[in-house]
């Protein structure tokens, strides 16, 4: 590990699923946002927020998933795909993807080698927990705050929670307290709860 400052992934925190009336909602959208809040100031220039986009044509087995939620064949500048106004607001950097899991060469490029990566936002059970997939099968250590996290119920987000927790120490589930204390530091000091063989 470099020791460089983690960089912060908010994923997808966009009207579609802060809305109660969308198909898409995530009920506790409102208490991730409040965790986001909290994360925002403490990494500075160091954080990526991203939209899920639906694409201009989908393709393969994307047929059939737009053809179930057709409400969502709407165009990137559509109000359900903005991030609502208090992210819009601050956020600089913004990385548009039409796949649930953000992480890929555009994402990359903005984790320099040896930095983690910590992941807020939603929905726990299908973007997030993608990211951090993919990002952990890449070698990246990855955090996980799960208090500024929901998912589209609190069972999905928390066995979310627990698949991802499955993965360390290459994914390790965190809370926004510990993170601003200073906690994202490797994997096995203090708070990892696994056992050793």
């Amino acid at each position: 590990m470099t020791g460089a400052p983690a960089h912060l992934a908010v994923i997808d925190m966009q009207h579609v699923f802060a809305d109660p009336a969308s198909p898409w909602a995530a009920p506790r959208y409102a208490e991730a946002a409040a965790g986001v809040r909290r994360l925002l100031p403490a990494f500075a220039d160091r954080v990526t927020f991203t939209r899920f986009l639906a694409p201009a044509e989908p393709t393969g087995a994307w047929r059939a998933y737009y053809a179930r939620w057709a409400f969502a064949r709407q165009p990137p500048d559509a109000l359900l795909w903005r991030l609502t106004d208090e992210f819009a607001a601050v956020a600089r950097d913004v990385l548009d993807a039409s796949a649930f899991g953000k992480w890929g060469p555009p994402l990359a490029e903005r984790v320099v080698p040896g930095q983690r990566l910590v992941l807020a936002g939603v929905s726990t059970d299908c973007c997030v927990l993608s990211t951090a997939l993919a990002a952990a099968d890449a070698g990246v250590e990855v955090l996980v705050a799960a208090d500024a996290c929901a998912g589209a119920d609190d069972a999905s987000h928390a066995r979310a929670l627990e698949v991802m927790d499955l993965y360390r120490p290459l994914v390790r589930v965190t809370d926004v307290a510990e993170l601003l204390a200073g906690a994202d530091r490797p994997t096995g000091c203090a708070g990892d709860r696994r056992p050793r063989s």
